[in-house]
């Protein structure tokens, strides 16, 4: 534990004193990857699924606000959903539209949530992204987390449906759109991980705004049964094939990435937990005050000295 301690003590005193250059390396990476994995995924415009227009985005986004790097995947997905038909680019387009509409209008503050779903899903832990949220966030959290899953699903469809979606056959023109629309629209996957989420960030949130000793692990692991237990559930209610494996590995790793996060956020030492009380004009006030972990991290100080050897001897 003490070595845990001092590594998040070193990267602390390490990322306040170079914040100003790890932050834009930061979202320069992370937007590299975004668009890489985006055009690696549905890279059906070989114009701009080059390696060169995602280094060119992503070194544009390490200086811009992160919302814009949400923009240009949703321009990248349009511009892929182009080069298959123009009745995938209008229903590709509207659903953009209509979600980042309501994201910038309700959370805008949350780019990185937007950013990351998406990322989380094709890493395979989607799960850690409520878990997480419900420790770090809070409710509003999942309307970009329920936006970011739109994401996924849409290019999922998009990669999935290629032969179709491109075909130009005359019959197949007039009923494209309607199948566009049923598919992406009211895909019951997509909805059900959508509430799941919701729910599951609502009860994280909830547990660890409790004082109880250890709420903020009380509610990761609540947290990862309730997103079990509601897929299960939710899968035969709404009538979803569910992959019971999937979901409880992806859970059990989403947990222990949970926790870690948990560590470098709260790492608090309950057994030195302080009640205090005192009072006003109006109120009583009932304090509880739990002391954060903390330890000193030694600044070693090296000071070589040189010493001068004489070859010769004093003569007396």
């Amino acid at each position: 534990m003490t070595a845990l301690l001092e590594i998040k003590q070193y990267l602390k005193i390490f990322y306040s004193r170079y914040d100003i250059y790890l932050i834009p390396a930061m979202k320069f990476v992370l937007g590299l990857f975004v668009f890489l994995v985006l055009n690696g995924q549905i890279g059906f415009m070989e114009k701009v699924s080059g390696p060169a227009v995602s280094l060119l985005l992503a070194l544009l986004c390490s200086f811009l606000p992160v919302n814009l790097m949400a923009v240009f995947g949703a321009l990248l997905v349009c511009a892929h959903a182009y080069a298959l038909s123009l009745e995938t680019f209008a229903v590709s387009a509207g659903v953009l539209f209509i979600m980042y509409a309501v994201y910038f209008r309700v959370s805008p503050g949350h780019g990185y949530v937007l950013v990351l779903t998406p990322v989380a899903f094709f890493l395979r832990i989607p799960y850690v992204m409520p878990l997480v949220l419900g420790l770090v966030g809070g409710p509003i959290c999942a309307v970009p987390l329920a936006c970011g899953t739109i994401c996924y699903y849409l290019m999922y469809y998009l990669k999935n449906n290629e032969k179709m979606l491109s075909s130009s056959e005359a019959e197949q023109m007039s009923a494209k759109l309607m199948y566009l629309v049923e598919n992406v629209l009211n895909n019951k996957s997509m909805l059900l991980t959508i509430l799941v989420f919701a729910v599951t960030v609502m009860i994280v949130y909830a547990i660890r705004r409790m004082s109880v000793d250890y709420s903020w692990s009380m509610a990761v692991c609540a947290g990862a049964v309730a997103n079990v237990v509601l897929h299960l559930i939710g899968g035969l209610v709404m009538n979803v094939s569910v992959s019971v494996g999937a979901v409880v590995l992806g859970t059990l790793g989403s947990l222990l990435l949970a926790l870690v996060v948990e560590f470098f956020v709260l790492s608090v030492d309950y057994s030195r937990t302080e009640y205090t009380q005192f009072e006003d004009d109006e109120y009583y006030y009932y304090v509880k005050a739990v002391p954060k972990m903390s330890i000193a991290v030694s600044n070693k100080k090296v000071k070589k000295i040189n010493s001068r050897h004489r070859t010769g001897r004093k003569k007396h």
